[in-house]
Formats: C-alpha cells, sequence, structure tokens
C-alpha cells in the first residue's frame, strides 16, 4: 500500500560552513529572492544555516538551508547524514510509512528529537542515492 503523502515540506540543501558561505547563502534565498527567515529553527549541534519560509508566516514550505564540510556532527555515516541535499514530505502515518518501507525491503534510518523534542525523521534513499525524509505532521 503506498505511504499516504500529504504535503511537500521542505528541500534541505547543503553549503559549506564558513561565515562568509552563510551570508552568500542568505543574500540569495533571503536578500534576492525575499525568503523569510524561520526564527523557530531549533539549535542542531555543529550545524550552523537557516531555514526559510516560502510564503511569509508560514512553516509548512520551507528551504533548509544546512553547513557541513563533509560529514555532519549528526552523521552516523556518510550515508545517514540528514544535512545531505533531500526533499521530505509530510506523511499521514508514520509508524505506516516505516512498515511499508520495511515490507518492501528499502532500508531506512530514523532520527528522533534531532530539530525538536518529539520530532521523528525517516530517511531513506530513491534507489537513485536521492535523500527522501518523511515527518508525521500534527493533526
Amino acid at each position: 500500500m503506498p505511504i499516504k503523502v500529504v504535503g511537500l515540506l521542505h528541500t534541505g540543501i547543503r553549503i559549506p560552513t564558513g561565515d562568509d558561505d552563510l551570508a552568500a547563502a542568505h543574500a540569495v534565498y533571503c536578500d534576492l529572492l525575499g525568503l523569510e527567515v524561520d526564527d523557530k529553527r531549533g539549535h542542531i549541534q555543529g550545524v550552523p544555516g537557516f531555514w526559510s519560509n516560502i510564503r511569509s508566516g508560514d512553516r509548512g514550505q520551507q528551504i533548509h538551508i544546512m553547513g557541513s564540510d563533509g560529514a555532519s556532527p549528526a552523521a552516523r555515516s556518510e550515508k545517514q547524514d540528514p544535512t545531505r541535499p533531500h526533499v521530505a514530505f509530510a506523511v499521514e502515518d508514520i509508524d505506516g510509512a516505516k512498515a511499508e518501507l520495511t515490507r518492501l525491503g528499502i532500508e531506512f534510518w530514523v532520527y528522533e528529537s534531532l530539530v525538536g523534542k518529539k520530532s521523528v525523521q525517516v530517511f531513506f534513499e530513491d534507489g537513485c542515492s536521492n535523500m527522501i525524509e518523511l515527518q508525521q505532521v500534527a493533526g
């Protein structure tokens, strides 16, 4: 049974960790494109960056700019690194999503409380080395 995707949450983009790189990314995403910085981004140890809202005041769709020179401090391996470029989808049932990935024999990894006390993120690859993230939406 397909995983029920109910929305697009964010796209994760990796940049180098230098202050000049962060300023350059801010200049493009915020100054040029006019995206609003999300001031509610939680602290991710050793991962500088910022999240930008696509629509002002709406945290529902974002770009996550994450600084990392190689593997991030949150990485468990080169592959299992939440700062890798990825697309994140909201799903109706995260446990059902994990069960479906297991049923299909798709390797996945889970991060809990990385971006918030109750956050659960499921990551996997699409078969072409592109990383996908799933999160359950509230409600």
